[in-house]
């Protein structure tokens, strides 16, 4: 068996992820169906239990009894995933807590998932995404970032596909009023942030 280095791997299994996401949205389209989208606010959000990097399992109904909950759903590979990580980990630091939840759902391994996660100063717990991406296609995620604010009674109140100043500002505003916290931007004055970029 000839040797594979890890950038080489790496890029085999993004071209093979990127070309079944094609298939699969053309499958969708073919068989009537609309272009897949990810859910949108109002949708109730599918229930799931995931195991964090360490292992320990997860659920998003144990996680809504204490409060709003923020998912991200991220590949390690993802440039704007990458751009978008200090801002949700800024998120994090302002909110996060008992009455406040902000998880990362990774579409990567666990040691990948780890890496990017120590690269990029992220401290919210990061979820792995099981083979197949089942909870990713549960919320019809076909780009990365795509960010969810799931109210306490389980819908979805806000659905960001790509990284947009605007909706991380509402879904801080939402969890300033979860946390009686007052409100804190997450863009420091003087950083040149665009006001979005596709995922």
């Amino acid at each position: 068996m000839a040797y594979e280095s890890a950038p080489a791997r790496k890029h085999r299994i993004i071209v093979r992820y990127n070309w079944l996401m094609r298939v699969k949205r053309r499958i969708h389209e073919l068989l009537g169906g609309s272009k897949m989208a990810a859910l949108s606010a109002g949708a109730e959000a599918p229930a799931f239990a995931l195991r964090s990097t360490d292992g320990k399992k997860t659920s998003l109904a144990d996680a809504l009894k204490k409060g709003p909950v923020v998912v991200a759903f991220f590949k390690v590979s993802c440039p704007t995933c990458q751009f978008a990580a200090p801002f949700l980990e800024r998120l994090q630091e302002a909110y996060g807590g008992e009455h406040f939840t902000i998880w990362g759902i990774s579409q990567d391994d666990a040691a990948d998932t780890r890496e990017f996660c120590h690269e990029f100063g992220i401290e919210f717990p990061a979820l792995i995404d099981e083979s197949g991406y089942p909870v990713s296609n549960q919320y019809g995620i076909t780009n990365v970032p795509t960010v969810f604010l799931i109210a306490p009674d389980g819908k979805i109140q806000e659905s960001s596909v790509g990284f947009s100043k605007q909706d991380l500002e509402k879904m801080a505003a939402a969890a300033a009023r979860a946390t009686s916290t007052p409100p804190t931007s997450l863009f420091k004055p003087g950083e040149v942030i665009p006001d979005s970029k596709p995922g």
